[in-house]
């Protein structure tokens, strides 16, 4: 672009330098410098046929012409104006037949001086517009088109479902929309009306933009991009224009998709601003909810909009007629995730050792992002090693990576320090093992990663999409197993079990208050889980009485004395296993689960694992 914009002045430049090159050149190339003596002994032989004098206080210029024979040329001299007057100059061109011709030196040609005086301000003229419009950049910023929709129409997408994995059903649901813009008449004809909006809602890094960019590749229709931040301006009124002029460029080029990300930066609940609304951001939902209005049935226009935040969006936007429904784009399971990590393994050297779906038992929570940047991180250690291809090691250790951070081998700890992070980690793992409704343990490691001193990988037996009291009770046992081990052990007690003790409180808290797992009863005292509006949740008054606020306060710490007192008995009984389990973690840094396995199995921990295939 840059290149485009320099180029379109070398015209410009091109004619400048021939105008120059026509006022200051002298277009007869025979003209000759004389000298004194030359020119005299020319004057005496009568053959200068043309003398023009230009005389000045310094010199005089003498030019004309001079015919020798048949040849004939044009002359030039300059001589000091003492000179002339001593040897009788003049005496001696007015002696000869030349004619002469007396020019004033201090005449001016009109035709330079106006050329001297009007192109430098002309040139700062050009130079001004130039850096005026360079500063402007992009058609949005210029005056006129302050109002103008900043929606990117992006055509030819390339993204098909293909290469959007782990979402089956949300596909499914999106395939009316391919039908519809492929076919609209198709469902006029059976009077079905198609949604005007479609609301993705789902956590970050799930999908929901790939998954609209591949609706409007699989229709093969031009697709609108815009931010909902977008919209919003300093000035009140332009949102609203931008959105005016966003549909009116929609409606000429149907059937299109415009998507509209992070709706919830334009589309929040009105009226619920601290000291009244915002009055440019409500005007512009204003104007999206009337044209949404506008757009009639079947028009070729679909309006897909993701967000994080549903909570916050304004009822208006999810009633019929606008965003008619509302698709949940989940975090995927593990048959999902091996298909994600399959899709963005296509352009990676994987070893033969690689197995995607193992790394996919290992991710419970990643989201379709999250699994892109384990692969690439892997990928970035394989070069960093100078590897062939990508390894379950650089898998293993980007999960690592990608979890906790990287691994800070230069940090050395004390050798009781070490001891406490050890048996803090396997605690965690002693709990796992022994507990049937606690998660499994991938992996344990007392190389600091991060903030944490140690770290132990445990996911769940199986994935489950509802949660039991037992289950839950079981999460917090496994979360306090690193401080009671602590507590058998030594006796005493640290700081690496702050986030093990902050989220065991925060699921206690969250059994009690949102899902009625207390004797409290099935009563819900806190939404679970929803992030607060400040608009909206500011003076929102608490709906329980001081008294409830006890009998809260005593089921969360019950709670988590049940959890503490089942990882003390399972500790204790199991206390030979973690000493042996920690006398080799001492020695190697890291276990497998394979390795843990062996040992509880009373095998060298570097047994190979020998898979029995079914006959």
């Amino acid at each position: 672009m840059r290149n485009q914009k320099l180029g379109s002045f070398i015209p410009y430049l091109i004619v400048t330098l021939a105008v120059v090159s026509l006022i200051f050149m002298n277009f007869d190339t025979t003209t000759k410098k004389l000298t004194y003596a030359e020119y005299v002994t020319l004057l005496e032989q009568n053959k200068v046929t043309e003398t023009n004098v230009t005389v000045s206080t310094v010199v005089i210029k003498l030019s004309g012409k001079v015919k020798d024979g048949t040849t004939e040329y044009d002359y030039t001299l300059v001589i000091p104006n003492t000179e002339a007057q001593n040897n009788g100059l003049m005496d001696k061109i007015n002696a000869s037949t030349t004619t002469v011709k007396i020019i004033d030196a201090y005449a001016t040609n009109p035709y330079v001086d106006f050329f001297i005086n009007f192109v430098p301000l002309l040139l700062m003229g050009g130079l001004f517009f130039f850096f005026i419009t360079r500063m402007q950049g992009g058609n949005n910023n210029k005056a006129f088109d302050f109002g103008k929709s900043k929606a990117k129409l992006e055509g030819d997408i390339k993204v098909r479902f293909n290469d959007v994995a782990g979402c089956d059903e949300e596909k499914e649901e999106m395939m009316e929309l391919i039908d519809y813009l492929k076919n609209p008449k198709k469902f006029a004809k059976m009077g079905a009306r198609i949604p005007k909006g479609v609301l993705m809602v789902g956590a970050p890094g799930t999908g929901k933009t790939l998954l609209a960019k591949a609706v409007a590749g699989e229709a093969d229709v031009p697709f609108y991009s815009i931010s909902g931040s977008d919209f919003v301006e300093m000035f009140v009124g332009v949102g609203a224009s931008r959105v005016r002029d966003m549909f009116k460029k929609a409606q000429a080029t149907a059937p299109c998709i415009i998507f509209i990300d992070e709706i919830d930066a334009v589309g929040r609940q009105r009226g619920t601003g601290l000291g009244g609304g915002h009055d440019e951001r409500e005007q512009t939902l204003n104007q999206l909810l009337v044209e949404m209005d506008g757009i009639g049935d079947n028009a070729g226009i679909v309006i897909v909009a993701a967000t994080n935040r549903p909570d916050v969006l304004d009822p208006a936007l999810l009633r019929p007629g606008r965003f008619d429904r509302t698709i949940t784009v989940s975090l995927p399971d593990r048959k999902g995730r091996a298909a994600i990590l399959a899709v963005h393994a296509r352009n990676k050297k994987l070893a033969d050792s690689a197995d995607l779906v193992a790394l996919a038992k290992r991710t419970p929570g990643f989201s379709g992002a999250d699994l892109e940047n384990v692969l690439n991180e892997a990928a970035i250690l394989a070069v960093r090693e100078n590897a062939d291809t990508i390894t379950m090691h650089h898998l293993d250790e980007a999960i690592d990576r990608v979890i906790a951070g990287p691994a800070k081998k230069s940090k050395t700890y004390s050798e009781r320090e070490k001891k406490l992070v050890a048996y803090h980690e396997v605690g965690h793992t002693i709990v796992g093992l022994m507990c049937q409704d606690s998660d499994m343990v991938q992996k344990v490691t007392i190389i600091p990663r991060g903030t944490a001193g140690g770290y132990n990988l445990m996911t769940p037996r199986e994935e489950k999409f509802l949660l039991t009291k037992t289950d839950l009770i079981a999460k917090i046992t496994g979360l306090l197993g690193g401080r009671v081990a602590e507590e058998i052990v030594f006796n005493e007690i640290s700081t690496g079990a702050s986030s093990d003790i902050e989220q065991a409180t925060k699921i206690a808290r969250e059994m009690v208050m949102s899902y009625g797992m207390s004797d409290l009863g099935p009563i819900q005292y806190e939404h679970s889980g929803a992030n607060v509006f400040l608009g909206r949740d500011y003076n929102a008054t608490r709906s329980y009485s001081s008294q409830i606020a006890f009998e809260i306060d005593k089921s969360v710490r019950a709670l988590i004395d049940e959890g503490y007192e089942k990882a003390k008995a399972l500790i204790l009984a199991n206390r030979p296993l973690m000493d042996k389990i920690v006398e080799v973690l001492m020695e190697q840094e890291t276990l497998t689960s394979e390795q843990i396995q062996n040992i509880v199995e009373g095998k060298p921990f570097d047994t190979p694992v020998i898979e029995v295939l079914p006959a």
